[in-house]
C-alpha cells in the first residue's frame, strides 16, 4: 500500500513513530499521502496531434450536446485506429480503451479484421432529484462512448469472466468541465503520485453523516451486542496491543499474510510485552501492516484490529468486521508497494480526456487478495470498505461506490446512478432484516456464498470451515435459522435445517478429487463439500445436461428422519425442514410411484450392531439400488480433460440400455460400471434426463435426487461418490433394498 506519513495522531508516541519511519523509510516520498504512479500519455501537457478522421470531430460540441447511439459518428476500422494510435491522440485513447477491455495484448490470435467503430456521447449518471426538475439541470455530465459494430465471442467471454466494463468510454477531466458548460460532478479526476488522504476522510464522513442507519447499523449484530472482553486492538498512538476499550471506534484490516505469519503473531508469550506503550516491535512487522498503521494515523483514527496481532477470535469475527467503522482492504497483491494507476490522459482540442481506470470490481477480481479464502467473509461482513488495489483506491458502502479517478461523491446533489454505482464488489450481507415469511430464503444466499467461497484458495486447507464460519454465523442471525443459534444451523459448513437441498452440491468439472483432512487427521464427512478440495456449486437438475441454472429445487422430502453422530459419539436427531409433495396437478401428485421407507431408527440398537460411530456420520433410512453407469457422450462443451463428468444411468427395464437418469462422477471411474445409489429427495425435471420415448412424459417432481455411494475401506459406513437424478418410474420399488445408511 505504500504509506508516507508526516505525523501521527495527537499524542502519538514519538519513539514509536521514529522506529516505524526507520523501518519503512522507502515510504517517505511525500508529506501528504501514499506515494504511487502518475498520469501517462504520449502528449501529456501539450496538444495531441489528430488524424484527419478525429480532426473532423468537434469534441466540445459532442460533449456539450451529446450524440444518440443511433447517430454515432463513424471512426473507421478498428485495425486502422490501432495503427494510428501512436500518431493521433484520440485514436491512442480509443486504442487504449479497447486493448485493455478486450485484453488484445494477451489474445494476439483474436480476429478483429472487419470490425468498425463509431463514436457517440450521452449522460453518464442520473441525479436523485424529482422528475419535474428541468431536463437541463438533470443533464450533468456526458461521456464519449466507443461503439464497435462487432465483438468476438472469445472477447465477450473473457470480459465477463474478468468483470470488465462492457461499455468502452472516455471521460473529460473535471478541470475542463466548465469549458463545455458543466460542473465537476461525474467528470474524471487526476490520480497523482500521492493518495489524497483528505478525499478518503471525505468519503468516510459523507457515508457516516448522509447514509445514517443504512450503513451504520448491522442489524444482525443486535443493538446491545458488544465485542467480548477478549478482543484486542492495536493502539496506533501508543504502539501497543490492548484490550478494546468499551464501545471503542476501531478500524479493521483485510490483507494477505504472505506466509504463516508466525514470526509476528501475538502469542501468550509476547502478549505482556506488547501491552506496554511502545511494546509492539515494528521490526518484525511486514510492510503491509506498517503501512496500514501509518494510514490509520493519517485518517485520525486510533485503534486498529489486525488478526495476527490481536489474536484470531474465530467465534466473533462477524462482530469484529461488522463493528469496525470501516475496513481497509490491502488488495494490491502480495506486496502493497506495486500500485501503479497508469492513468492515460491526452489533451484533445484543448480538453483533457482520460481513459477511466478499471472498475473497482474488475480491479478486485484481478487481485491475489480476491483468490484467498479468509478474505471473502471479511469483505462480506464489512460495513464500509476502503480498497487499495494495483490500479487505484476506492470506497464502498451499502449505498454507494466512489473512486479516485471520478468525482462521483456528492457535491451538490445525490446521485441515483453514476458510472461506479454498480461497479463495486457488492456482496454485502443483507442490509435489512428479511420478513419472517422468508425464513427459508437464506438457502439461496447460502448456496451463493459457498459457490463463491470455494473458488478461493487457503494456505492451510484445514481452515476451510473456520474461514467461512463468521459469514455462516451472520447468516444464521440474519434469517433466524434454527432460532438464530449458529451451532444448530450449520455443521461442517452444511445447513442442518435445510440439509436436503444442501446435500446436492456438485463439484466443478475441474475440481480436485482429493479429500481435505482437518488438523486432527480425521477426515470430514464425505457428504459435506468441505471434505473435498476445489470449487463446488449448486444448480437445478439441468446441470446434468450441461446447463448450470438456478438453485436446486426439492419437490418432496423422501427421508423421514435424519441423525448425526455428535462429538460425544451420540446419535442426535436433526430438525430438518420437511417439504410436502409439489406437483403440477392433483393427478401428478397421486401418480407418484416412489414409496418413502418408514420406521424409527433405534440409536442403541444401531450402535450395538455397528459399534461406536465416528462423529459426523449422517444416519438415515432410505432405499438403495444398483444401476449401470456409462460416460455420457451427448453433453455439449464437456471438457475431455475434466476431473468430473456426467455419466448416464442405464437400466435394462423395460428395454436394454434405457437411459433412466444422469449423475456427475469423478472421471476416474471406469465406463461402463455399476454403482450403488440411495434416494435423497424428489427433484425437479428437465428434458434430456431420461428416455421419454420409452418411459413416458416428464412431469413436475418426476425425478429422484440420488447419491452414488460406496463402502469405506474396512468400515460399514458409506461415502459419497456423486449426486444425480433418476426417473422415479425406473426406480425398482419391488427389488430396491430399504436400509439404514451410515454416511461418513
Amino acid at each position: 500500500m505504500g504509506v508516507g506519513v508526516a505525523g501521527g495522531v495527537a499524542g502519538a508516541n514519538n519513539v514509536a513513530n521514529r522506529s516505524i519511519s526507520a523501518a519503512s523509510s522507502w515510504l517517505m516520498r511525500a508529506e501528504t499521502g501514499w506515494g504511487w504512479g502518475c498520469a501517462i500519455g504520449l502528449w501529456e501537457g501539450r496538444h495531441a496531434p489528430l488524424c484527419s478522421t478525429c480532426t473532423a470531430l468537434n469534441i466540445h460540441a459532442i460533449l456539450q450536446n451529446s450524440i444518440p447511439k443511433e447517430n454515432a459518428i463513424s471512426l473507421g476500422s478498428l485495425t486502422a485506429i490501432l495503427d494510428k494510435s501512436d500518431q493521433c491522440g484520440l485514436c491512442n485513447l480509443i486504442a487504449t480503451v479497447i486493448r485493455r477491455a478486450w485484453n488484445l495484448d494477451k489474445q494476439p490470435g483474436i480476429d478483429i479484421s472487419g470490425i468498425t467503430c463509431a463514436l457517440y456521447a450521452r449522460e453518464c449518471g442520473y441525479p436523485e432529484i424529482p422528475d419535474y426538475v428541468s431536463p437541463v439541470l438533470r443533464d450533468i455530465c456526458h461521456r464519449l462512448y466507443i461503439l464497435p459494430f462487432d465483438r468476438p465471442r472469445d472477447v465477450t467471454v473473457a470480459m465477463m469472466a474478468a468483470q470488465s466494463n462492457l461499455l468502452l468510454d472516455i471521460q473529460l477531466l473535471e478541470e475542463d468541465a466548465s469549458k463545455v458548460g458543466r460542473t465537476k460532478e461525474l467528470h474524471g479526476r487526476r490520480v497523482g503520485r500521492n493518495v489524497d488522504i483528505a478525499l478518503l476522510k471525505r468519503w468516510i464522513h459523507t457515508c457516516e453523516k448522509e447514509h445514517g442507519e443504512r450503513c451504520e447499523t448491522v442489524w444482525w449484530r443486535g443493538a446491545k451486542e458488544v465485542l467480548p472482553k477478549s478482543v484486542r486492538v492495536v493502539d496506533v498512538a501508543r504502539m501497543a496491543v490492548i484490550p478494546a476499550p468499551p464501545s471503542c471506534r476501531f478500524v479493521a484490516l483485510s490483507y494477505l499474510w504472505g506466509g504463516t505469519g508466525e514470526e509476528y503473531w501475538t502469542t501468550r508469550a509476547n502478549l505482556k510485552k506488547r501491552r506496554a506503550s511502545g511494546g509492539l516491535d515494528v521490526s518484525v512487522l511486514p510492510g503491509t501492516i506498517l503501512d496500514t498503521i501509518q494510514l490509520v494515523r493519517q485518517l485520525g483514527e486510533r485503534y486498529l484490529w489486525i488478526d495476527a496481532l490481536c489474536i484470531m477470535q474465530i467465534g466473533v469475527m462477524e462482530l469484529i468486521y461488522g463493528s469496525s467503522a470501516f475496513t481497509i482492504f490491502a488488495a494490491g497483491g502480495t506486496s502493497a508497494r506495486t500500485r501503479d494507476p497508469q492513468q492515460q490522459i491526452a489533451k484533445i482540442q484543448g480538453l483533457h480526456l482520460a481513459v477511466p481506470l478499471v472498475l473497482p470490481r474488475e480491479a478486485m477480481a484481478s487481485s491475489a487478495w480476491d483468490t484467498r479464502g479468509w478474505t471473502y467473509q471479511e469483505l462480506m461482513l464489512s460495513r464500509r470498505r476502503i480498497f487499495f488495489t494495483a490500479h487505484h483506491v476506492h470506497f464502498e458502502c451499502g449505498e454507494d461506490v466512489w473512486s479516485e479517478d471520478i468525482v462521483a461523491e456528492r457535491i451538490n446533489i445525490p446521485w441515483a446512478s453514476h458510472p461506479l454505482k454498480y461497479g463495486g464488489t457488492g456482496r454485502f450481507t443483507p442490509a435489512h432484516a428479511p420478513p419472517q415469511w422468508r425464513g427459508s430464503g437464506y438457502i439461496g444466499h447460502y448456496m451463493e456464498i459457498i459457490e463463491k467461497y470455494t473458488q478461493r484458495r487457503l494456505t492451510v486447507e484445514s481452515d476451510i470451515v473456520n474461514a467461512v464460519t463468521a459469514l455462516l454465523n451472520a447468516t444464521t442471525k440474519v434469517f433466524r435459522v434454527a432460532g438464530g443459534v449458529p451451532g444448530k444451523a450449520f455443521r461442517f459448513g452444511m445447513p442442518l435445517v435445510d440439509l436436503e437441498p444442501g446435500l446436492v452440491w456438485q463439484p466443478t468439472p475441474n475440481g480436485s478429487r482429493l479429500r481435505r483432512v482437518p488438523a486432527d487427521g480425521t477426515p470430514w464427512p464425505s457428504w459435506s463439500w468441505a471434505a473435498w478440495r476445489g470449487a463446488v456449486h449448486y444448480s437445478e437438475v439441468s446441470v446434468f445436461i450441461g446447463v448450470q441454472d438456478t438453485s436446486p429445487w426439492i419437490t418432496e422430502s423422501l427421508v423421514e428422519q435424519w441423525y448425526i453422530v455428535d462429538d460425544g459419539d451420540r446419535l442426535v436427531r436433526q430438525d430438518v425442514r420437511c417439504t410436502g409433495r409439489m406437483a403440477g396437478s392433483v393427478e401428478e401428485a397421486n401418480s407418484s410411484l416412489y414409496v418413502t421407507p418408514k420406521g424409527d431408527i433405534d440409536p442403541q440398537k444401531l450402535i450395538a450392531e455397528n459399534g461406536p460411530l465416528r462423529p459426523g456420520t449422517l444416519v438415515f433410512r432410505t432405499s438403495c439400488a444398483r444401476f449401470e453407469v456409462t460416460k455420457a457422450d451427448d453433453i455439449v462443451g464437456a471438457d475431455p480433460e475434466a476431473n468430473y463428468g456426467t455419466y448416464s444411468i442405464m437400466c435394462d427395464i423395460p428395454r436394454p440400455s434405457t437411459l433412466v437418469g444422469r449423475v456427475i462422477l469423478p472421471c476416474s471411474i471406469r465406463s461402463p460400471t455399476w454403482c450403488e445409489f440411495i434416494v435423497l429427495s424428489r427433484a425437479g425435471e428437465a428434458k434430456g434426463l431420461y428416455d421419454e420415448d420409452i418411459l413416458g412424459k416428464r412431469y413436475v417432481g418426476c425425478m429422484l435426487y440420488v447419491m452414488a455411494v460406496r463402502l469405506m475401506e474396512g468400515e460399514k459406513r458409506m461415502e459419497r461418490v456423486g449426486v444425480g437424478v433418476i426417473f422415479e418410474h425406473a426406480w425398482p420399488n419391488l427389488t430396491a433394498e430399504e436400509k439404514v445408511i451410515l454416511l461418513g
